[in-house]
């Protein structure tokens, strides 16, 4: 068995995946699982040694599950594919894996590049994540949006970081937003919530507090005015998106009726 898998998940990532698989030399096998790629992301991939799996998309946490239950390491590292794996953490994975381990998964922190300038206040860092972990004990949750891993078992810490270039210009950072703020109103739509006059006019004003006082966004100079702004933004869109997807639904069924 494998001491090592690095489990990503892909769509047009032709620009990043490269990159991120060049972080992992460490793993014994690389399991990319792609949902639709038209670009040359799952040839880039293939070329550099992964093991490539192409399945329909199915939301995030069931999609990474897919890509975990492909793996036949002992210890799982999930990233991104617009993720790097600093060298510092890679050397620290290495150690641990190779040893007898009093954890049974770890959470590791990521630093996130926006519009090219490290972000290291707004709640973005240190963003620790649960990404590192045995398959016996753990795996994703089936969430469309914001998935977990679910450990049976302890959990520690380590120092190296994951370097996160997500969001590259604001284009990209909209496109994002757009679709993550759909996946958040549809998840609250299937959970019976409702956007009342609160979450349209009082939570985004109260995420820009707490983006740039409470988590000292101010530190990061223009960029955390900026992060704290767009965080604001989307919570906007999302309960408005939500208001819009409630009517939508309300609709349909009356003209069902």
């Amino acid at each position: 068995m494998p001491d090592l898998s690095v489990v990503i998940i892909t769509r047009n990532e032709e620009a990043n995946i490269g990159r991120c698989l060049q972080s992992v030399k460490m793993a014994d096998e690389v399991i990319v699982v792609d949902s639709g790629s038209t670009d040359r992301t799952i040839e880039i991939a293939r070329n550099m040694g992964a093991q490539t799996f192409s399945i329909p998309w199915a939301g995030y946490g069931q999609s990474k599950r897919k890509a975990v239950d492909r793996a036949s390491g002992k210890w799982i590292l999930s990233i991104d594919a617009d993720e790097v794996i600093s060298p510092e953490l890679a050397d620290e994975i290495s150690r641990i894996i190779s040893g007898e381990s009093e954890f049974d998964g770890y959470f590791i922190k990521r630093k996130t590049n926006f519009l090219g300038k490290w972000i290291y206040h707004c709640g973005w860092y240190p963003d620790y994540l649960l990404r590192l972990f045995k398959k016996s004990k753990g795996n994703f949750n089936g969430n469309v949006v914001h998935e977990q891993v679910i450990l049976d078992g302890r959990a520690g810490y380590l120092n190296g970081e994951i370097l996160h270039y997500s969001y590259t210009s604001l284009e990209k950072y909209f496109e994002k937003s757009n679709y993550y703020t759909t996946l958040g109103a549809e998840e609250l739509l299937r959970q019976g919530k409702k956007a009342r006059l609160y979450h349209i006019a009082v939570k985004p004003l109260a995420a820009f507090i707490k983006h740039y006082f409470i988590k000292l966004g101010f530190l990061d100079g223009i960029s955390g005015f900026i992060i704290s702004c767009l965080s604001s933004a989307a919570v906007f869109a999302k309960y408005i998106k939500l208001r819009e997807l409630a009517r939508r639904q309300k609709q349909g069924v009356d003209s069902d009726a």
